[in-house]
């Protein structure tokens, strides 16, 4: 049996989306939320309600509808509508300028669909989605394994869908051009429209696809020109298809402006290309400058074809760039899992292990340190704070702050010495506790564990966010006893607020 929630209001609220009305779907979805008592409805209403916001780039909502999606999807539990869930919020995360964030998203979205037993309508959506977020960020071989299995997929569940997934085929062209492999794009160009043409025509003459990636079909017949080949594919009216989403329009600017160039009205084109915002989201960075370089080139001037040709290099080459800095952040944080699974292993009972760092927990803590107290052993406690954690809940959302915590929680793993304790207390708090340590040598582990913090690449994970730590520490006297805890305890907490508060207004 399918996993998909079927009621008529939610299939009513789907439809508006697929005929391309997103605002109306985004209003829909909030109603069967409200009040839905079904775990799986409330899950893709909320679903539904993300992609619509997705749709329309509304950029001011990605975070918390995410928080609500996640909630809902998690509570449902059900690997397609995990798998629909993560691509998206991968969407989210690129958009909130996070590779690493967004890549973790579409990893796991792999994950879940590989589970699902049942091929429908919405494991097809997920795959296509998968497809088209690969696409986006230009992992084109994902991308591609993707959309053969979304193709899979909707044949094994009876959908028909003729040709899925155009605009992967789309910017794997665009790729190839702008890394200046012009004819590697003019094929898969051609092959694309070539399926195209193959199909049964509808009533209105244009291929037999679904409204919205007749779009696509246009762009690619356009910049196919372009390049100088051909297709008869009647581009006007295939640019007109479609929604009234926030990438469809930018397609037929961007269509258009193919169209000028190909005609001769290069100046136009340009002053169209000075107009546009965000080809980089539907198209690639490298697009505009391309395309510009493209009007130059039907004008004759060689020169300045060069010169805004190496801009289209140079964007993509800031991709790549990127993808090198991602590689080595992974690599640093899969040794910084392999430490702290170690430590876990050491540590002893999961129960005692928080679920999310990986580290011990409050419960493992007041173990420890009573055994070290009723001991009569000297030790340092010191209470880490992240400075400027409840702002990356608030802008980039509580799934980012969750992975925040991991790449802290493995940064003070880091730099602590074997034999040091360190356990997430609760929040964005940490505690650490050091035998054999005198209170005088605190500032310098604290300036260690600052400069571990400020190591890592948060620009890339939460854009746009500054993370600190205000740190206190106490001394637990030999032979304190249990009651030089508390005290310990008391005393690196006060010693936490005060370095928090100097730092706000020092």
């Amino acid at each position: 049996m399918s996993s998909d929630t079927v009621t008529e209001r939610l299939t009513a609220a789907r439809n508006l989306l697929y005929s391309g009305d997103p605002r109306a779907a985004i209003e829909a979805a909030d109603a069967i939320a409200a009040n839905s008592t079904s775990p799986g409805e409330r899950a893709w209403a909320l679903l539904l309600r993300l992609a619509s916001v997705v749709n329309l780039e509304r950029s001011t909502e990605y975070a918390s509808t995410v928080d609500r999606a996640y909630a809902a999807v998690r509570a449902f539990g059900d690997p397609t509508a995990t798998g629909g869930f993560h691509a998206l919020a991968a969407f989210a995360a690129h958009a909130d300028g996070s590779l690493e964030r967004c890549v973790t998203h579409l990893v796991r979205s792999m994950r879940s669909l590989a589970k699902v037993e049942e091929a429908d309508r919405q494991a097809a959506i997920a795959w296509h989605n998968l497809a088209v977020v690969f696409s986006y960020i230009g992992f084109h071989d994902h991308a591609a394994h993707a959309a053969a299995q979304t193709r899979e997929v909707a044949s094994a569940a009876g959908l028909g869908w003729s040709l899925n997934s155009p605009e992967v085929q789309v910017r794997h062209a665009l790729s190839l051009d702008h890394r200046g492999d012009s004819d590697g794009c003019v094929r898969v160009l051609r092959a694309l429209l070539k399926n195209a043409i193959r199909l049964p025509s509808t009533d209105d003459g244009l291929p037999g696809l679904n409204p919205m990636d007749l779009p696509w079909i246009g762009y690619a017949a356009a910049r196919m020109a372009l390049l100088g080949h051909n297709a008869s594919i009647d581009v006007r009216r295939c640019l007109a298809a479609g929604g009234n989403d926030a990438w469809t329009a930018d397609l037929r600017h961007f269509g258009r402006i193919c169209l000028a160039i190909s005609s001769g009205e290069t100046e136009s084109a340009r002053r169209r290309l000075r107009q546009a915002t965000s080809t980089a989201a539907v198209l690639g960075a490298a697009e505009s400058p391309r395309l510009r370089a493209l009007s130059f080139l039907a004008e004759g001037d060689h020169a300045t074809a060069y010169q805004a040709d190496r801009e289209a290099f140079a964007a993509q080459a800031r991709v790549n760039d990127q993808l090198r800095r991602f590689f080595v952040d992974a690599v640093a944080t899969r040794l910084d899992h392999e430490e702290l699974r170690r430590r876990v292993v050491a540590y002893g009972e999961q129960a005692t292990t928080d679920p999310l760092t990986g580290l011990p927990n409050r419960r493992h803590l007041h173990e420890y340190v009573s055994d070290l107290a009723a001991r009569g052993e000297p030790a340092v406690l010191g209470v880490v704070d992240l400075d400027g954690f409840n702002r990356i809940n608030n802008v980039h959302g509580h799934l980012s702050g969750d992975t925040v915590l991991q790449r802290a929680a493995g940064a003070l793993n880091r730099v602590m010495r074997r034999g040091d304790f360190v356990a997430r207390y609760g929040g964005d708090q940490f505690v650490l506790v050091l035998k054999e340590t005198p209170l005088g040598r605190t500032d310098i582990i604290s300036d260690r564990i600052r400069q571990a913090l400020n190591d890592e690449d948060w620009e890339a994970l939460v854009p746009g966010t500054e993370l600190t730590a205000a740190i206190g520490w106490a001394e637990i006297a030999a032979g304190a006893g249990p009651q030089g805890v508390p005290n310990a305890f008391s005393l690196a907490d006060e010693a936490m607020r005060q370095a928090k508060q100097s730092r706000r207004h020092g």
